[in-house]
């Protein structure tokens, strides 16, 4: 399976998924790279309209640190910790909040200060808790073919590349 990087006219990094199974491994992927560069805490922003992969990006993240873990969108808990790996891994969905205030009340500043990978869907909800070196992942849906998305990674705004190989 290959997953290609390109460049676009904005100078953005992107990469084409064509299935569920290429968007999991994409976030697979990433996942194993921040573990090999082994800066934590790692913030990871998922952002994308509604049924676009944000969960299925996330759930490559998570199974690359922990590999036995059941996945599923926090949408409801906002918060799903995964434990079982080399690393914590939390997993934020923050489309419900209705302030930043209500992260503070889960504790979102001790889960910030622990070495953890820190996955945010709906990021911008809350864009004062965001560190600004993390990295955005922006997933969109192609209008012509329905599960086909665009993968855009940043990090401070600017393109990220990272190699995502075969």
């Amino acid at each position: 399976m290959m997953m290609d990087i390109c460049v676009s006219k904005e100078r953005r990094a992107f990469m084409w998924t064509e299935n569920v199974e290429q968007t999991e491994k994409a976030g697979q992927k990433l996942a194993e790279w921040l573990v090999k560069r082994g800066t934590f805490p790692a913030f990871v922003v998922l952002d994308g309209d509604l049924g676009t992969g944000k969960t299925v990006f996330a759930r490559g993240m998570v199974r690359a640190i922990a590999p036995r873990s059941r996945v599923h969108s926090p949408t409801f808990t906002l918060v799903n910790e995964y434990r079982t790996g080399t690393l914590p891994v939390f997993h934020f969905d923050l489309y419900r909040i209705e302030e930043e205030e209500d992260l503070y009340a889960i504790g979102f500043d001790d889960y910030a200060r622990q070495k953890a990978l820190l996955i945010l869907e709906w990021g911008s909800r809350a864009p004062g808790v965001i560190p600004p070196d993390a990295i955005t992942v922006r997933i969109e849906k192609d209008p012509d073919r329905p599960d086909r998305r665009r993968i855009t990674i940043l990090q401070g705004g600017k393109p990220l590349h990272v190699d995502f190989g075969s």
